[in-house]
């Protein structure tokens, strides 16, 4: 418990985190809910027919964004921590003119665009600055394609938006990209039961690329059939919303623990010796990310499932070597901090979305582990890093990027410790993960 400079019960409000070295992680983590899974519920259960009652809700920035956004568009939300009672709307949001700002949360600016786009009415969508860097032009291009008005009020590509009234209209085959970013199918998925003319009418999605991140749509799939909509997909490149297609609330759902979270202290359990289990997923769960697990198991690590748990130890020394991680973008960030303790260069590819995420990930990454001692090569959608027989100490800038900060903690294990600068930007998806992490270190 002393291998953090302070203690803190939330993310810690210092311009930077010194983390003595960590000789050994062992213990347990109760995981907070899921990013992906909080949003996408939130929403849904705002457009639904009835009330939801959420329980194990993502306490964190991300959330406050899209709650804040859906009381500003009328929607009663009552939210206490990890608790949450959302009264559905019914397809039909109160305010039909609202500007909402949404920070850097893709999961809330991506869906939410699509969804009032859909409705139609008189909104603008904003961010902070890295935000309006992000692409959304795809999605706009397929909202278009049914007929809905959007205007970009910056770079024609990028936020911020302003969505029109016309709305958007159901019927016929919607084509979009599937390369860029996964969020961007899920949200028109989500949003075209809203479309006009939708009770009579399907409407097919057609990817035109390949699709990464596949398992996040699944999660969004299998969300809106909880809500009531059922999305056919006859192939892997074909999406049916069917005719008659309107969200009806399940009245209770609980929200999973965050698989990409587990990463980082199933990792320090393999590096650090272990056992650490973390609570809130197994191997059951709807995320993609809990195959993170499954890809420290073949590179060595001792990996055990049990119900709502993973654990994980150290096993043999961790093999090197190529590593897809189209499935798994966010989990493989923390690849490139094991790949430090490995026996021989990992290289982790199909990363290409790293590079338009909170900061462009594949930089960030070589830059900042370079400043440990490791030789590092990049390209436009791969990173090869090399292991470390000796950790310099280092102080690691984090660009603003929640997970750039939490894999860097890592780094502590290598017996050097390490500095985490503005540590604080934890709060947009685990505002007490430094609390957690100093729980299980020794």
């Amino acid at each position: 418990m002393d291998t953090l400079s302070r203690s803190f019960t939330g993310a810690p409000d210092v311009a930077r985190l010194e983390i003595r070295p960590i000789r050994h992680a062992e213990g347990v983590v109760a995981l907070p809910g899921s990013k992906s899974i909080s949003n996408r519920t939130l929403l849904l259960a705002a457009l639904a027919e009835g009330t939801t009652r959420l329980t194990g809700l993502l306490h964190a920035d991300d959330t406050s964004r899209m709650i804040d956004a859906l009381r500003t568009l009328g929607v009663h939300v009552d939210a206490r921590d990890t608790q949450c009672t959302v009264d559905g709307i019914a397809h039909a949001f109160p305010k039909r003119t609202a500007s909402l700002f949404l920070g850097n949360a893709g999961t809330a600016v991506r869906p939410l665009t699509a969804v009032l786009a859909m409705h139609g009415g008189d909104y603008r969508i904003a961010g902070v600055p890295r935000m309006h860097e992000r692409p959304i032009g795809n999605l706009v291009d397929a909202l278009r394609h049914q007929g809905c008005d959007v205007t970009y009020l910056g770079n024609a590509g990028y936020p911020p938006l302003r969505l029109g009234p016309a709305g958007g209209r159901a019927g016929g085959r919607v084509p979009i990209r599937g390369d860029i970013s996964s969020q961007f199918l899920s949200a028109l998925l989500m949003a075209l039961p809203l479309a006009q003319g939708a009770d009579a009418s399907a409407t097919g999605v057609a990817l035109t690329t390949a699709l990464i991140s596949r398992p996040y749509v699944e999660i969004t799939l299998r969300l809106m059939r909880r809500f009531g909509v059922d999305v056919a997909a006859p192939d892997p490149s074909t999406f049916v919303v069917p005719a008659g297609a309107r969200y009806r609330s399940p009245g209770r759902l609980h929200v999973e623990g965050d698989a990409s979270a587990a990463s980082y202290f199933l990792a320090a359990g393999v590096i650090g010796g272990g056992p650490v289990r973390v609570e809130g997923v197994g191997r059951d769960s709807i995320q993609g990310d809990v195959a993170f697990a499954d890809v420290l198991a073949r590179q060595g690590a001792d990996i055990r499932y049990g119900n709502g748990w993973i654990e994980a130890r150290r096993g043999a020394t961790l093999q090197g070597g190529t590593i897809d991680c189209i499935a798994i973008p966010d989990a493989a960030m923390t690849l490139a901090i094991v790949a430090l303790f490995a026996r021989a260069p990992i290289r982790l590819v199909n990363i290409g979305s790293w590079r338009v995420k909170e900061t462009d990930r594949i930089a960030a990454m070589a830059t900042e582990l370079a400043k440990l001692g490791t030789t590092l090569a990049a390209g436009n959608d791969w990173l090869e890093v090399s292991p470390l027989a000796t950790f310099r100490h280092a102080t690691i800038d984090t660009y603003d990027d929640h997970r750039m900060a939490m894999c860097a903690a890592l780094a502590a294990l290598g017996g050097a410790g390490v500095a985490i600068n503005d540590p604080g930007c934890v709060r947009k998806t685990f505002p007490g993960y430094f609390a957690a992490l100093a729980a299980i270190s020794h």
